[in-house]
C-alpha cells in the first residue's frame, strides 16, 4: 500500500487514528495555537489531483494534523511514561529522549518518567533490566553524545508479557523510537491493549536512518547521515585522486532504500557512479559497471569515485543463503567487499591499473549525535509525539507529510517501505550530477 495507492483508491483506506478515550481535561498549555482532530494534511499538493477530486466530489485523502489539543485524556499528575527505542543505532536518538523528557515535565508536568532498557528487552522481566527513571536533570546534556542513554536491542518479545509489564509499572503512555520493526512491535503492544480494554496510548516516533517509512517524508537521523556520508565521500574522492586510475568505492547504509547514497552523491557532486536498490545493474557486458569504469578511465579520467547503498546487486549473490536478523530483516550480502574484489579481478583480467580504496562507514555515520536542522526535527517529533500521547491517541505515529506534521496509522507507516523512483525527479537529479549513464552506454569513452 503506498501513497499512490490510497490517491488512486481513497474509498478502501481508512486513515483515522484510534483513541484510548475521550479528552475531558483542560490542558496544562497556554499560549499556544491548539489543533483539531478535524485538521487534516492532504497526502498531494497536485493541483490538478485535487480539483480531480473536487470534481468528483471525493473527499481528499489526508492525514490527521499533529499539535496540542485543548483537551487531553491522560491526567498529567497521574500519568506515568515510558520511552523505549530499539533497532539499530541512528543519530538523534538522544535527542529525542531528551525532548520527550522535557516536554512531558515542562508542559504538561508529569513527573513519572521510566526509561525501558535495552529496547523490548526492558519490559520483558525473564531479562531483569530495571527501568531508569529520567528527569530534566538525568538528561540534560545526552543531545551531545551518540547513540542511546537507554540502550537498544533487535527482535520480538511476546506482547502479551510486555503489556503485563506495562500494567504492572502502570504505565499509561508509552512512546516506542525505531524502524518498521519497532513499529510493529509498538502496534502489537497497542492491540493487546485493545483488547484488555486498558487506556494506554502507544506512540510511535520513526527512526530509520534509510528514510523509508511509508506515508512519512522524513524521519529522524537522515539529514546527519548524509552530512557523514558526504565527508567519507570526500575523502575517498581525496584517495582516488591520489593515485593513477584511482577508485574510491563507498558502501553507505540503505538496505532497501538508497536515500542515504542518492542524497549524498548530490550534495558531494564528486560522486561518478551511485548504485541503489531500486535501479538494477550487472557487471559484465557492453551496458555493465565493468566497462562503464573502464569508458571514465579511458576517456582521459584518472579517477573515479563509486557510492554503493547496501542493498545494491543483491541479485548478483542469487544461490547464496540467506540469513536475517533478530528482528527478521534479511542480513544483506557484503556489495561493498565484493564489487572490490570482482572490479579488481577484472581489471586484471583486461590488463588495466586501477587502484581501490575501499570506504564503510556504516556505524561511524549511525552513531553520531544529530547536527543542525536535524537536531530540531527531533525535538518537533518528540514534542507532536507528546500531545497525541497525552490527548489519548494510540496506535500511531509522527510523521511529516507535506512539511506538516501528522498522525500516521501505524499499520499503514509499516505496510511498505518508501523508495526512490527510478523515473522521478531525484534520480534524474542523480544521473544528471553523476553523469554515469555517459559511461553505461559507452556515450564518453576512447574514441
Amino acid at each position: 500500500m503506498t501513497q499512490d495507492d490510497i490517491l488512486q483508491n481513497p474509498e478502501k483506506y481508512d486513515l483515522s487514528i484510534e483513541s484510548v478515550g475521550q479528552g475531558t481535561l483542560r490542558s496544562p498549555m497556554s499560549g499556544v495555537p491548539f489543533v483539531s482532530d478535524s485538521d487534516r494534511v492532504a497526502l498531494t499538493t497536485d493541483t490538478k489531483k485535487l480539483q480531480d477530486f473536487f470534481n468528483k466530489g471525493i473527499e481528499v485523502p489526508s492525514l490527521e494534523t499533529a499539535g496540542p489539543r485543548e483537551t487531553i485524556f491522560h491526567d498529567p499528575a497521574w500519568t506515568r511514561a515510558g520511552i523505549v527505542t530499539c533497532g539499530g543505532l541512528c543519530p538523534g536518538l538522544n535527542n529525542v529522549i531528551k525532548s520527550l523528557v522535557t516536554v512531558l515535565w515542562f508542559d504538561y508536568g508529569v513527573r513519572n518518567i521510566f526509561g525501558i532498557p535495552y529496547g523490548y528487552r526492558g519490559l520483558n522481566p525473564s531479562y531483569g533490566y530495571p527501568p531508569i527513571m529520567l528527569n530534566p536533570d538525568v538528561v540534560d546534556a545526552i543531545q551531545d553524545d551518540g547513540g542511546t542513554i537507554l540502550g537498544s536491542s533487535r527482535g520480538n518479545q511476546e506482547p502479551s508479557v510486555m503489556v503485563d509489564t506495562l500494567m504492572r509499572l502502570n504505565i499509561n503512555v508509552l512512546f516506542c523510537i525505531g524502524g518498521d520493526g519497532t513499529l510493529r512491535g509498538a502496534h502489537a503492544i497497542a492491540q493487546e491493549v485493545k483488547k484488555r480494554k486498558q487506556p494506554i496510548s502507544v506512540i510511535g516516533i520513526p527512526k530509520t536512518i534509510d528514510n523509508d517509512l511509508n506515508l512519512i517524508d522524513r524521519t529522524f537521523g537522515f539529514e546527519t547521515a548524509v552530512l557523514s556520508a558526504t565527508n567519507v565521500i570526500t575523502s575517498a574522492h581525496n584517495e582516488a585522486n591520489g593515485a593513477f586510475n584511482g577508485l574510491g568505492l563507498v558502501k553507505l547504509m540503505g538496505r532497501d532504500s538508497g536515500f542515504i547514497a542518492a542524497y549524498a552523491a548530490l550534495a558531494t557532486t564528486v560522486v561518478n557512479f551511485c548504485l541503489v536498490p531500486e535501479v538494477p545493474f550487472t557487471l559484465e557486458g557492453e551496458n555493465g559497471l565493468f566497462k562503464a569504469l573502464e569508458n571514465r578511465y579511458d576517456c582521459g579520467k584518472t579517477h573515479a569515485v563509486l557510492a554503493v547503498a547496501e542493498g545494491a546487486g543483491q541479485h548478483l549473490f542469487d544461490g547464496q543463503e540467506e540469513r536475517r536478523d533478530a528482528s527478521g530483516n534479511i542480513l544483506k550480502k557484503d556489495i561493498g567487499e565484493f564489487l572490490t574484489l570482482k572490479i579488481k579481478e577484472h581489471f586484471e583480467k583486461v590488463g588495466k591499473e586501477i587502484n581501490i580504496k575501499y570506504f564503510d562507514p556504516s556505524y561511524t555515520v549511525r552513531s553520531i549525535p544529530a547536527k543542525g536542522t536535524d537536531a530540531i526535527f527531533c525535538y518537533q517529533l518528540a514534542e507532536n509525539a507528546v500531545h497525541a500521547a497525552m490527548a489519548g491517541k494510540t496506535d500511531m505515529v509522527v510523521g511529516s507529510m507535506n512539511g506538516t506534521f501528522s498522525h500516521v496509522p501505524i499499520e499503514y507507516a509499516v505496510s511498505e517501505r518508501r523508495k526512490i523512483d527510478p523515473n522521478g525527479a531525484l534520480w534524474h537529479a542523480v544521473l544528471g550530477a553523476t553523469r554515469q549513464q555517459d559511461y553505461f552506454t559507452g556515450k564518453r569513452r576512447k574514441k
